[in-house]
């Protein structure tokens, strides 16, 4: 079987690559291991939370996706309050400061995965779904890739996109370099009921033992991340439901009152992860097979989602040219997205050491960069601006 593109991994941002790209007339092959998860029946929720910029959420409202999800599962997020870790300094982002009606939205992974794959299932005939399946090689000549399946089936492309990830097979298999270190944290989650209304108002705490966030959830309900050290981490999921609701509660300074557990915690490591290529001749990667930061900015997934978005438009407009993985064209898309990468990973992975830092002065000074932050509303809304993309 030929194809144009072989999409490798079906998540939210592969998925979201072959829908963006079903009418522009490209034969595309989508292979993904799993099936995703079916919607439970009940009204239960998902421990795996994302923040979705306004520029994602257009991107997925303009190729049908944002519009399948149920309004009753997402909140908008009109402002973000930060606090330092001396209990004094803070740091507001509002939307209505800059304009926006919002500066997020917090949804649940399983309620973007079904509406992005309900897309697909829409008439489209250049697009092939291959799931569940696995692949076993892929053989890179000059002219085309060869993709092996585990069910003895033989793609032929003219492109591939590795979307599989942060420990992406795809990568290894192209031989990309990249450096990857652990930070020996564990970011947990999940979902609590809240006495006190959150009005909409992400909140996140700059503490000694780790990053703590309450992002909101329909009615009086939040998604705690917990960026905390292993020790620590492991601690917290082996308390008693009660014990753990007066732990998150306090430290949340009690901001939101009382707390009633929904979804039992669910850790998972946090690395950074920088990737040398974007692309080869015949290869392009995407989302977390692209990069791997700290989630203390709740930007992953949206940075996966600009990596889709620049690639749509480099195949988009790629003129005459009718090799989709020819590496100069290829290599147009790395460029446009390398400065928003390093910028991202700079940020995130300097935050979360500068906060890490047990050193007095250093302590003094990142609380005061906090409040210098929020006396100065250009430098506010440049910060924000990039958030919103």
């Amino acid at each position: 079987m030929k194809f144009d593109i072989i999409i490798i991994g079906g998540g939210l941002v592969g998925a979201s690559l072959t829908v963006a790209l079903k009418d522009s007339g490209l034969k595309m092959a989508l292979v993904e291991s799993r099936l995703p998860a079916p919607l439970p029946d009940d009204a239960s929720w998902d421990s795996r939370i994302y923040a979705i910029s306004p520029g994602s959420a257009s991107f997925l409202q303009e190729h049908d996706v944002w519009q399948k999800l149920d309004r009753s599962r997402f909140s908008p997020v009109s402002e973000m309050a930060i606090f330092g870790d001396d209990h004094a300094s803070h740091l507001n982002f509002n939307a209505y400061d800059i304009g926006m009606s919002e500066l997020a939205f917090i949804a649940e992974n399983r309620q973007l995965q079904t509406a992005v794959w309900d897309s697909l299932e829409s008439p489209a005939g250049n697009v092939e779904v291959v799931c569940p399946v696995q692949c076993t090689s892929i053989v890179w000549h000059e002219s085309h890739v060869d993709v092996q399946l585990a069910d003895g089936n033989l793609l032929q492309t003219a492109l591939v996109v590795g979307a599989d990830g942060v420990n992406s097979w795809v990568r290894e298999q192209a031989g990309i370099e990249f450096s990857k270190y652990a930070y020996e944290q564990i970011g947990l989650v999940a979902n609590f009921s809240t006495e006190h209304s959150h009005r909409h108002i992400a909140y996140q705490w700059f503490r000694r033992d780790g990053v703590l966030a309450f992002l909101p959830l329909p009615d009086n309900r939040v998604s705690m991340v917990w960026s905390t050290t292993e020790a620590q981490a492991t601690e917290l999921r082996e308390l008693s439901e009660a014990e753990l609701c007066q732990r998150v509660a306090e430290a949340s300074e009690h901001t939101l009152g009382e707390l009633q557990l929904i979804t039992p915690p669910v850790g998972f490591p946090l690395n950074f992860v920088h990737v040398k290529e974007l692309v080869k001749p015949r290869l392009a990667l995407i989302g977390d097979a692209a990069h791997g930061i700290h989630p203390l900015a709740g930007q992953g997934v949206n940075l996966g989602l600009r990596d889709t978005r620049e690639l749509v438009k480099t195949l988009n407009e790629r003129g005459l040219q009718t090799d989709c993985g020819d590496y100069r064209l290829l290599r147009r898309y790395e460029r446009a997205r390398k400065e928003d990468i390093l910028a991202l990973e700079l940020v995130t992975d300097g935050l979360q050491k500068l906060f890490a830092n047990k050193n007095p002065t250093l302590t003094r000074l990142r609380n005061l960069g906090f409040e210098i932050t929020n006396q100065l509303p250009l430098l506010k809304n440049r910060l924000i601006q990039h958030a919103l993309n």
